[in-house]
């Protein structure tokens, strides 16, 4: 009957709405996890603004240990490409695995996020932009994951590469930012424990991201 038209109407009204809600990517802390994509040894010679790269890389892991998220790594092929970068300081914390697949969605990687299933969304950073953080882009937008890219944290060998990668992450509905605004979408207020250490850690000078046609 026409009560029960609207009874369904209204609830998909509040679906819709809840949709609407999720599509604006918020985050909290404690449903976050931090990914970090094969930033090694052999590939950082060939890497464009990989000096923005690493820092972002650096800057985001002293936020994730400072917020207590999980930090996830990975290393594609480490026996021909080398190790994680010492710079970067990853936490003591993260769990590093390595790989030949080009998305970091292997099996342990899933079973990592399965064994957590209070994390709804992933900060993914890395190399190479086009390949291996597009295709886990890919499948944690598939499995239902919230994907957060910070443009200055992310890159390819060609600069074609990275700005179409960017483009395509956008496309599948992932959320393009950069490494402090996701920090501090993360903090939320300035009440927060962890608002000075984040924001002295945001003052230190960065590097070029190479991503506008003069630096800033």
């Amino acid at each position: 009957g026409t009560g029960e038209i609207h009874r369904v109407a209204a609830l998909f009204a509040q679906q819709s709405t809840m949709n609407h809600v999720a599509r604006v990517g918020r985050l909290s802390k404690n449903t976050t996890a931090f990914f970090c994509c094969d930033i090694q040894e052999k590939f950082i010679p060939r890497i464009q603004a990989i000096n923005s790269v690493t820092y972002v890389a650096k800057y985001l892991s002293k936020a994730a240990s400072a917020m207590k998220c999980p930090v996830i790594v990975t290393e594609q092929y480490p026996k021909g490409l080398g190790s994680t970068v010492k710079e970067i300081e990853l936490p003591s914390t993260a769990k590093l695995f390595s790989k030949t697949k080009f998305s970091m969605m292997i099996p342990e990687v899933v079973e990592e996020l399965k064994a957590s299933p209070e994390i709804k969304d992933v900060v993914l950073y890395g190399i190479e932009a086009h390949v291996c953080v597009l295709q886990t882009a890919m499948d944690l937008i598939e499995l239902g994951y919230g994907v957060h890219i910070p443009a200055d944290g992310v890159s390819s060998q060609r600069l074609a590469d990275r700005m179409y990668a960017l483009e395509r992450m956008r496309q599948i509905g992932a959320y393009i930012s950069t490494s402090e605004s996701i920090a501090f979408l993360l903090l939320g207020d300035a009440t927060n424990e962890n608002f000075k250490e984040i924001s002295n850690l945001s003052k230190i000078e960065r590097p070029d991201s190479g991503l506008l046609p003069f630096p800033v």
